[in-house]
């Protein structure tokens, strides 16, 4: 499946979703944000992490979008639809994505990238396994675009001393 945007949309929704990654912290939340995009361009629901202030140790941003996706959406309308994120998404994430048919996957700084910022740190102890690895292990022809190095300096830079002990 291909993504049916451009270029440029895709940088307006990821913008979005790194907004949505600024709130999550400015909440109380480590810094991630997810927008789910509709076939029509519509943003349908946006998402940061929750897992401090929920106490809720799979509260990422994008596992709790699909989840609340799929109690409002089937599954065919969420194939046509496209999941932004702040980061790549981490293996729970993706297969969470997988589960929820979302269509397409796109982000903008990816795991690897991440690693480099959060290095050793408990709260985020990253799994080096690209999302990309986990979907081609399955069944369905999940569209994964990303990382968009040009978003790289304003993701990195919600996460500016958050990961500092």
């Amino acid at each position: 499946m291909k993504s049916q945007f451009d270029y440029l949309d895709h940088i307006k929704y990821l913008r979005l979703a790194i907004e949505t990654s600024r709130k999550a912290r400015e909440s109380g939340n480590t810094p991630f944000g997810a927008v789910l995009v509709g076939p029509e361009g519509d943003v349908l629901l946006e998402q940061g992490n929750v897992e401090i202030t929920e106490k809720r140790c799979t509260g990422h941003a994008e596992l709790v979008l699909v989840e609340k996706a799929s109690q409002i959406y089937d599954k065919d309308f969420l194939w046509q639809c496209i999941l932004y994120t702040s980061v790549e998404p981490c293996a729970m994430c993706t297969g969470a994505i997988y589960w929820s048919n979302v269509g397409t996957i796109i982000y903008a700084l990816s795991e690897r990238q991440l690693l480099s910022l959060t290095r050793d740190h408990p709260q985020n102890p990253t799994l080096d396994l690209p999302c990309r690895e986990i979907i081609a292990c399955g069944q369905k022809d999940i569209c994964v675009i990303g990382p968009f190095e040009e978003l790289a300096e304003e993701v990195i830079e919600v996460h500016k001393g958050y990961w500092e002990r």
